[in-house]
């Protein structure tokens, strides 16, 4: 067995022994790791004596599918992460960047809020029939309801509308690279498609980079759409507070919160993932930027518990630990 197999296989026993029971020798997950991932990494390299790191990378072990987590302090700047600088499935958390071209494109007067545009209603069709899902014109909405039913309620067809609007996948990859200076986010497919054709890879074994985004950029993109860095105070409102009113995922990030605590936040759903960032604020006031993408784990319900789990996890070590900054890779 060499060095890294070793150290893997050490610490997903390690982890696997704290969180559940498990029957696999190390044998038996060195063989694992090889047949479903051969030299990804699927868990953190080290971890330290710090109790809130250690207690993330146990909640994040991967031994029933990978997780990626990121959590950014705003106000100090202390940062966490667990295979932050991995691809995962973004599903609907890709919805942010889609409102935030529309709206960068409002502020420059190419569109309005008040402008009406058509939702995008999937025409049936058989997985993988065509390169894009056929979509058909639906009732008429402003870019202002749009928005809305896009981000607190996930809406796919009002997210396809917006899509529609500012020039599909590739305008929203090209926006997000040229202004935020995120290279490792990716849009491929406008949503129709992304469900359509859901399920032919398998993210719990698989590190596909289309529609992809690393925790660690989901919260500098979280960080930047909340200091204000490229959209006017008005849309980086609008987008902000259409978050604020999400009403999906009542089982992921804010089932492991103290009841009252203030979220901000969007979640994704594809097979076999599950996916939940925003902001949570502290008691004192601080805004902590998290991102949590979830794989395998048996189940919807078993993906939602570990949301909520990482998300209470972040919120009591960002509470309980000073403002040091450090990173699990």
């Amino acid at each position: 067995m060499t060095g890294l197999k070793a150290r893997l296989a050490a610490l997903a026993a390690f982890a696997v022994a704290a969180v559940m029971p498990i029957s696999a020798n190390a044998g038996e997950l060195e063989t694992r790791f090889d047949q479903l991932l051969g030299s990804v990494q699927r868990a953190p390299r080290d971890t330290s004596a710090d109790p809130f790191e250690v207690q993330l990378a146990r909640l994040a072990e991967a031994s029933r599918g990978r997780i990626g987590v990121a959590a950014l302090d705003l106000e100090s700047g202390r940062q966490v992460a667990v295979l932050g600088d991995q691809p995962f499935p973004m599903a609907s958390t890709s919805k942010i960047a889609i409102v935030a071209t529309f709206l960068s494109g409002v502020d420059q007067g190419r569109w309005s809020l008040d402008s009406r545009y058509p939702l995008m209603m999937p025409v049936p069709s058989k997985k993988f029939s065509t390169a894009i899902a056929p979509v058909r014109a639906g009732a008429m909405l402003t870019a202002q309801q749009l928005i809305e039913a896009a981000i607190t309620r996930s809406d796919n067809h009002a997210t396809d509308a917006l899509l529609a609007v500012v020039g599909g996948p590739a305008a929203v990859t090209r926006w997000v690279h040229a202004n935020t200076g995120i290279t490792e986010f990716r849009l491929d497919h406008d949503i129709a498609t992304m469900v359509r054709d859901d399920g032919a890879v398998n993210p719990a074994v698989t590190v596909d980079r289309r529609d992809s985004i690393t925790p660690n950029a989901m919260i500098r993109m979280l960080a930047g759409l909340q200091q204000g860095r490229w959209l006017s105070p008005s849309s980086r409102n609008v987008l902000l507070g259409a978050m604020g009113r999400t009403v999906t995922g009542r089982h992921r990030i804010k089932a492991g919160l103290p009841v009252g605590v203030t979220l901000a936040h969007k979640t994704g759903t594809l097979s076999n993932t599950a996916s939940d960032v925003g902001f949570i604020q502290t008691p004192d006031g601080r805004n902590l930027a998290v991102a949590i993408y979830v794989t395998g784990q048996g189940d919807h319900a078993g993906r939602d518990s570990r949301i909520a789990l990482l998300a209470r996890g972040i919120y009591d070590g960002f509470n309980q630990q000073g403002p040091m900054r450090t990173a699990l890779r």
